[in-house]
């Protein structure tokens, strides 16, 4: 289908659409995802283990703030993913008080994984679309990931309170 052009969109209208496209995202990636040989894990799970991927040693206080989830919350998904063998708990090398998390071997593959199976469904929708229109997507999601890693860095220190839901109580 080609890309006509039409009058500038709100916010509003292009965050209908991010939602709606968001929604499908789901859908495809969930089509694959059960045939992972690492076996399935919960929507929480799958963020929680993204946030230790990328702040690898982080501790659960960290982790809560990210995902927007209360202490007993983010404790109790973490039991889960090392009773799966998705992560590993050590004690910090500076605060005896702290926990460090990082993800086990299984947990990087089951990563590596879901990021394969993601890819090949992204891909074949990229395939329908007409060139010019998976640049425009290219730039725009660029652009995305850069705000969207801003307001979810747990050093910003900006998350809303939109975001404070207790994402981790569905693990």
């Amino acid at each position: 289908m080609p890309h006509r052009a039409r009058r500038p969109r709100t916010r509003a209208e292009v965050s209908a659409d991010a939602s709606a496209a968001s929604e499908l995202l789901e859908v495809l990636w969930g089509r694959g995802q059960e045939a992972a040989a690492s076996g399935t894990v919960s929507p929480s799970q799958l963020r929680a283990l993204l946030v230790i991927e990328k702040h690898e040693g982080t501790n659960l206080r960290s982790l809560g703030e990210a995902l927007g989830s209360r202490a007993p919350s983010v404790s109790r998904l973490c039991d889960r993913m090392e009773a799966m063998g998705l992560v590993q708990r050590a004690q910090s090398q500076t605060s005896r008080r702290e926990v460090e998390l990082r993800l086990s071997l299984r947990g990087r593959t089951l990563l590596e994984e879901y990021r394969e199976l993601r890819a090949r469904e992204v891909s074949a929708v990229l395939e329908r679309m007409e060139p010019s229109a998976v640049a425009a997507l290219a730039e725009g999601l660029a652009a995305f990931h850069a705000a969207a890693s801003e307001r979810l860095s747990p050093e910003s220190g900006t998350a809303d309170p939109l975001l404070r839901e207790d994402v981790a109580d569905s693990a």
